[in-house]
């Protein structure tokens, strides 16, 4: 029996560091597991698209495909735009089995990514002391998407030892700059900001542009190609790949 294709699907980004980012974060996957198939895809700014992708996969044969949601959040893109395509999917392959599975969210894994881009940008600012952090990410207008993000900067920040305040690109407040000048506020003068984002791009460095003008001694970049985002696409594969097969397949 082969085991279903998996699509990474990302929202894209008219930055084409966002795509080459993202098609070498599933390259690494499908490294990971030589034996599956593993396509990237986008929702829109960016190619190839998720339609175009999976009939491709069906006109090859292939009728079991889990979507894995490049997302760190339940917001809006997670909730409408990733369910409507994989709807309109199976609408247009009456005979085409297709699961979604959650999105990435915020794993432990990934502190440990969040610190190891933290650790590169310190060493090229040359920054050996820090008193504050800043953890930013792209915001929603979906409060509870929006609280999950102040949850891991409370956790990053308690891993560290150091006061963290979520910080958001668009959306909702505050901004980076506003952050960082919160802390130096505190009187913390050595403030680094975290960058809660799958792959750069506008936000991103938007991101850095304001909290470098706010005071802040460095900003990391975003989590990119790394092992443990990869376990974590293959972790929500596996459930969606069980997800596909039927309750009385399971049992017998």
């Amino acid at each position: 029996m082969t085991a279903p294709a998996l699509i990474t699907l990302a929202h894209g980004s008219r930055d084409p560091r966002s795509a080459a980012t993202i098609s070498a974060l599933t390259e690494l996957v499908a490294c990971m597991r030589p034996s599956l198939r593993v396509e990237p895809a986008f929702l829109e700014l960016a190619e190839p698209n998720f339609a175009d992708v999976v009939d491709r996969l069906v006109a090859e044969g292939i009728d079991e495909i889990v979507v894995v949601p490049l997302l760190l959040t339940e917001a809006y893109h997670a909730k409408s735009d990733v369910p409507a395509v994989v709807a309109a999917a199976e609408a247009r392959h009456p005979g085409l089995k297709i699961k979604a599975t959650k999105v990435l969210g915020v794993e432990g894994v990934f502190f440990d990514v969040l610190d190891k881009r933290l650790r590169e940008a310190l060493a090229d600012a040359r920054v050996r002391e820090l008193d504050a952090l800043v953890l930013a990410a792209a915001g929603s207008s979906d409060p509870v998407a929006n609280a999950m993000v102040s949850r891991a900067a409370r956790a990053w920040g308690a891993r560290h030892k150091l006061p963290t305040i979520a910080a958001f690109a668009s959306m909702a407040p505050p901004a980076a700059g506003e952050a960082v000048r919160a802390h130096r506020a505190d009187g913390r003068r050595h403030v680094a900001v975290g960058s809660l984002f799958l792959a750069p791009g506008f936000l991103p460095d938007r991101v850095a542009e304001l909290a470098l003008e706010a005071g802040a001694v460095a900003v990391a970049k975003p989590l990119g190609v790394d092992e443990g985002v990869a376990q974590v696409i293959l972790a929500r594969y596996a459930v969606g790949s069980l997800d596909l097969v039927p309750l009385d397949a399971l049992f017998a």
